[in-house]
């Protein structure tokens, strides 16, 4: 009875100690970052991150405050970037950090915006990128291979890493100097390919994490994708739902990271439309969360351009435009301010989600509740969900209705009061234009100049050479030629030449003339030429003109990957098939010779005579001059009208265009190329336009350069929705609202300095659409046009009361009415009425006080969290003499990276469950590529306001799996069940290997079914004596829990 007594004890106390041991002193909060399994810990204080990726090589300089600034203040405190070794090293030993991949500056500056960094190192990165980040002189590395316990890798690997982070070092750019950069990626997904190295991939990945840890940055490392990092290092995910699909971290005392929340899909040439909606992305947000989430990352927040080259193969030069940033770096609405939203309502539930305990209860096929409540406290958080892609669904909780709409989760920072529904938008919507600039499209004059296709070449080979081999990742061209001299007269026979290619794209051409093209695509690269082809008796020479699209960027033994003509034969002769492609002479030249004059230069121009536009040949030089377009706004060159090339402003690559490859709705996948302000030079003065064009015929006159805005801005807000959740603020464990007028509201505002002049649709009753995109349902108010007018016109900013009353309607009461809105903004030459004007300011000055109020808030949070842990550090101690008191040596060979908080064990991670029955590792924006289209479904020709239905994006398949698989336990189950493990493991003790680590179990199971450590000490110590020995014999066998729902 005393060895059971003592032994129970004696698992309190380790659990006790253990904490304190693993917690950080005092100096060391003060200064760098570490973590827990419930967050990671900045100077001392837990925070929620919400951070997005935005990548320094994909947008100008010129354009990053303005990026920064907007995340800022669409609710984000961290921004992720890849470092791109290719572009920093493009030459071994050559490193360019200059302008666009001025790496230092760029964190510099989220440093001064107030913003923390997260690095994603490489050296492999994929990110769509040329070559997945890797620079091409490394495959000609005698004996390499990539991304494999290989030393010629590893030494190349490490050197690039030690220069990379010593450049951060030297910056004093980690948090733990006092930097921004928090936190440190090293590999990326490799899992995906780690089978493919066998033991040898274990090995690479083991010394990655030692390479970076070894380093003693300060800073914690992860792995996204990589269930089994080493270490300390942090396994982390990546999808669209990781609150469903993420196994957890690896150790308990490893925090859950969502490295990459895909907003869209990335595009490749020849794609239908994709979209992920802003309802999907916030459900997602909100679920992980709800489970012990507490960094999520968006993939990208900011995609850009891939300029020049830099796209791997396929891949559009437009980036992740559906980004809540769009390619221009405009707001992309209502994606942006629903996510700005969202990442209000979760810091509005911080607390709870740091210090509460976390229930569960399951209330029918579709609906559940999670909510986290601090004992002996008001604090409460809670998520109630409602899975059903179809119903409306109404739930009981804490005594009150709530209803909730399909696919969707409500988030009560209180557990009373909504503030905020994944499913129903308040944020502003609004339409992208492109509009003519009738300054910069007229009169266009184009020159021409032509490339003559080699006609002598030595044969240097007897095969075809390997175009990867040949470009050096220099150039998208090489040509292959050889002559055949003894042809039969062919007179009466048709005759078919015939080229099979690896990829990606070739021009052939026959005795000097056009014989046709061909090209593969993403996701079969490979592909066949076959044209009947007019051979002369005698000698003939066949020139293939080898075209790339990019290097790939994913996949296992990327250094062996082939692309180009491999097979050529010439089918019909009156001898039958003739194989050319081995035991010939094969001549080879890389590249063009107006890329090697560089006549896209103002100065290289100058090298070659120029012609006046003509006769459009294919692979033609095109060049002319145009103005610099007026105003502001972005500025983008349209290719109507264009086949396939490259295109240069001033001598800055702008990136490949490929209109003549159409996607299965008959379209191009990308018609307008963006040429940033800082490619060009100023107002009024001359640019150089040079267009490398593969493809005969093409229609110059068709080419308009067109500024980008998002002028016309709309809201769609239904009368049941929640009232924003800038309406409420956190006063202690309560939940109050900032004004008297707590009315639902249609909020618009206009970009900066321009105003509304024309209301262009309004209705409030059923009308259907969206922005840009609206139509008239059959029950509207006749005054809905005319309310909006008063409200909005010539103001920069309105908000219109959504409510019957407003409109003086009384009709089809037994529907849910909706107002939807749509205006245009200009700027309007003269004065602002001087009224509406310091109305509209009074708006932005309230706007601006509500975020203020935030960051009080949030510091109020940090301070009750630092004082939450000085609580805990004291308890700590008083425990720490008991155990001397009682006689207890140490327990030092325990080490659990989870402290005590508010009296109650933190939770433990709830990642726990079963991923759905279709999900598959790999499958999605990482490492395997968009291969298939089986995770997002079928894609639809939507404007740019419209999207895909919510639930094709999703990865849950049914109810038996995922969120609702599992039943729910109690806390007498898992008191029970703490209970018996401790008794199963004393009788264990003998076996001391086996015993410590069911230790290291217990304390987890302990911790996450006893809420006070100090309490629970007490009582035990106080009834553990009076219990008889059939009160012992009668404690029930622990079950089977290891996916229950916690």
């Amino acid at each position: 009875m005393k060895s059971r007594t003592r032994y129970l004890i004696a698992i309190l106390l380790v659990i006790s100690l253990c904490s304190k041991a693993s917690s950080h002193d005092d100096e060391k909060k003060k200064k760098g970052v570490t973590y827990d399994g419930t967050s990671l810990i900045i100077n001392g204080k837990r925070e929620l991150f919400f951070s997005g990726s935005v990548h320094y090589p994909r947008s100008t300089p010129d354009m990053w405050p303005s990026i920064i600034d907007k995340a800022r203040i669409g609710g984000l405190n961290t921004i992720q970037t890849y470092v791109f070794w290719n572009v920093h090293e493009p030459e071994q030993g050559k490193y360019d950090f200059k302008g666009r991949f001025d790496l230092v500056k760029f964190i510099k500056l989220i440093h001064e915006k107030g913003l923390y960094v997260t690095l994603r190192l490489g050296p492999f990165i994929q990110a769509e990128w040329n070559h997945g980040g890797l620079p091409y002189w490394l495959r000609e590395v005698p004996d390499v291979y990539f991304r494999t316990n290989n030393e010629p890798f590893k030494e190349h690997t490490e050197r690039y890493v030690r220069k990379i982070l010593g450049m951060m070092k030297e910056e004093k750019l980690f948090a733990s100097q006092g930097g921004p950069i928090i936190l440190g990626q090293i590999e990326n997904e490799y899992n995906a390919v780690q089978l493919a190295y066998k033991e040898n991939g274990e090995k690479y990945i083991k010394w990655a994490a030692n390479l970076v840890e070894s380093m003693n940055l300060g800073i914690p490392w992860v792995m996204c994708k990589q269930n089994d990092a080493p270490g300390n290092l942090i396994n982390a995910c990546n999808g669209r739902h990781c609150g469903d699909t993420f196994p957890g971290p690896n150790r308990h005392d490893k925090p859950s990271l969502w490295t990459e929340n895909w907003t869209t899909q990335f595009r490749v040439f020849g794609d239908p439309p994709t979209q992920r909606t802003a309802e999907d992305i916030a459900f997602s947000v909100a679920r992980y969360f709800s489970k012990n989430g507490s960094h999520v990352n968006y993939y990208m927040y900011h995609g850009g351009t891939n300029f020049g080259r830099t796209s791997a193969h396929f891949v559009t030069t437009r980036y992740y435009d559906d980004a809540p940033l769009d390619e221009f770096g405009l707001e992309k609405a209502p994606k942006y301010g629903h996510l700005k939203h969202v990442h209000r309502a979760l810091r509005l539930c911080k607390k709870a989600l740091f210090w509460g305990q976390l229930r569960a209860q399951t209330l029918g096929p579709d609906t559940e509740v999670r909510y986290y409540e601090q004992p002996g406290t008001k604090v409460c958080a809670a998520f109630l969900s409602n899975n059903n892609t179809r119903d409306t669904n109404t739930i009981k909780f804490k005594g009150q209705d709530y209803v909730l709409p399909s696919r969707s989760i409500s988030i009560l920072p209180d557990c009373k009061t909504v503030v905020y529904n994944t499913a129903q938008i308040v944020a502003q919507h609004s339409w992208r234009d492109f509009v003519k600039s009738e300054k910069t499209s007229k009169g266009l004059k184009f020159e021409m100049f032509s490339e003559n296709i080699p006609s002598l070449l030595d044969g240097d080979s007897l095969i075809p050479g390997e175009l990867y081999y040949l470009t050096k990742d220099k150039t998208d061209y090489a040509c292959v030629k050889i002559d055949e001299d003894d042809f039969p007269d062919q007179k009466g026979l048709k005759t078919i030449l015939r080229v099979a290619s690896l990829g990606h794209a070739l021009i052939v051409y026959v005795n000097g003339e056009y014989a046709g093209k061909a090209h593969g695509r993403h996701e079969m690269k490979s592909f066949e030429f076959a044209k009947p082809v007019n051979f002369k008796t005698g000698d003939n020479r066949i020139s293939i003109l080898g075209v790339l699209t990019g290097l790939p960027d994913s996949g296992s033994y990327m250094e062996h990957r082939f692309a180009g003509p491999r097979a050529i034969s010439i089918i019909g002769l009156k001898s039958g098939t003739r194989d050319l492609t081995e035991n010939n002479e094969w001549g080879h030249l890389a590249g063009l010779e107006g890329e090697k004059k560089e006549v896209y230069t103002e100065e290289g121009s100058k090298k070659v005579k120029w012609e006046k536009d003509g006769e459009r040949k294919p692979l033609t030089w095109y060049k002319t001059y145009f103005e610099t377009p007026e105003g502001v706004n972005a500025v983008a060159i349209r290719m109507k009208g264009m086949g396939k090339g490259l295109i240069w402003v001033n001598g800055i690559g702008v990136g490949r265009y490929w209109m003549s490859f159409l996607s299965p709705l008959g379209e191009p996948t990308q018609t307008e190329y963006h040429i940033p302000r800082s490619f060009m030079k100023g107002e009024k003065k001359k640019n150089m336009l040079v267009i490398l064009e593969e493809e005969p015929g093409v229609k110059l006159e068709s080419i308009d350069f067109v500024l980008v805005n998002r002028d016309t801005i709309c809201s769609n807000v239904g009368e049941d929705y929640p009232v924003s959740v800038k309406s409420w603020k956190r006063e202690g464990p309560k939940i109050v609202s900032r004004s008297k007028d707590m009315r639902l509201k249609a909020v618009m505002r206009c970009p900066p300095e321009k105003q509304m002049v024309e209301v262009q649709f309004a209705s409030f009753g059923d009308p259907t659409g969206t922005c840009g995109n609206f139509t008239m349902g059959k029950c509207s108010a006749s005054k809905s046009k005319e309310v909006v007018e008063k409200e909005c016109l010539g103001r920069n900013y309105c908000s219109i009361v959504v409510a019957r009353e407003t409109f003086g309607d009384k009709g089809c009461p037994e529907i849910v009415k909706t107002l939807a809105v749509q205006v245009k903004c200009e700027k309007k030459e003269g004065k602002q009425d001087e009224k509406k004007k310091k109305e509209d300011k009074d708006e932005e000055e309230e706007d601006d006080e509500d975020d203020d109020e935030e960051e009080e808030e949030e510091d109020k949070e940090n301070k009750d969290t630092k004082d939450m842990e000085n609580k805990n550090q004291d308890i700590l101690d008083s425990d720490s003499a008991l155990v001397s008191d009682l006689g207890f040596g140490p327990f030092s060979t325990v080490v659990v990276n989870v402290p005590l908080i508010g009296g109650a064990a933190p939770p433990q991670p709830r990642f726990n469950l079963m991923p759905p029955s279709n999900y598959i590792a790999g499958l999605g924006r990482g490492a395997a590529g968009f291969t298939t289209r089986s995770d997002i479904g079928p894609a639809r020709a939507n404007g740019d306001g419209d999207a895909d239905v919510n639930h094709k994006f999703d990865d849950f398949e049914g109810h038996d799996a995922g969120l609702f698989a599992n039943a729910e336990s109690d806390d007498q189950d898992k008191e029970a069940d703490a209970i018996w493990d401790a008794i199963d493991r004393r009788m264990d003790s003998r076996r001391k290997d086996r015993r410590e680590a069911k230790l290291k179990q217990e304390i987890e199971n302990y911790r996450a079914s006893n809420p006070k450590v100090s309490g629970q000490f007490v009582d035990l110590t106080r009834k553990l004596h009076t219990l008889s020995e059939d009160e012992w014999d009668s404690i029930p066998e622990i079950g089977n829990y290891s996916h229950r729902l916690y």
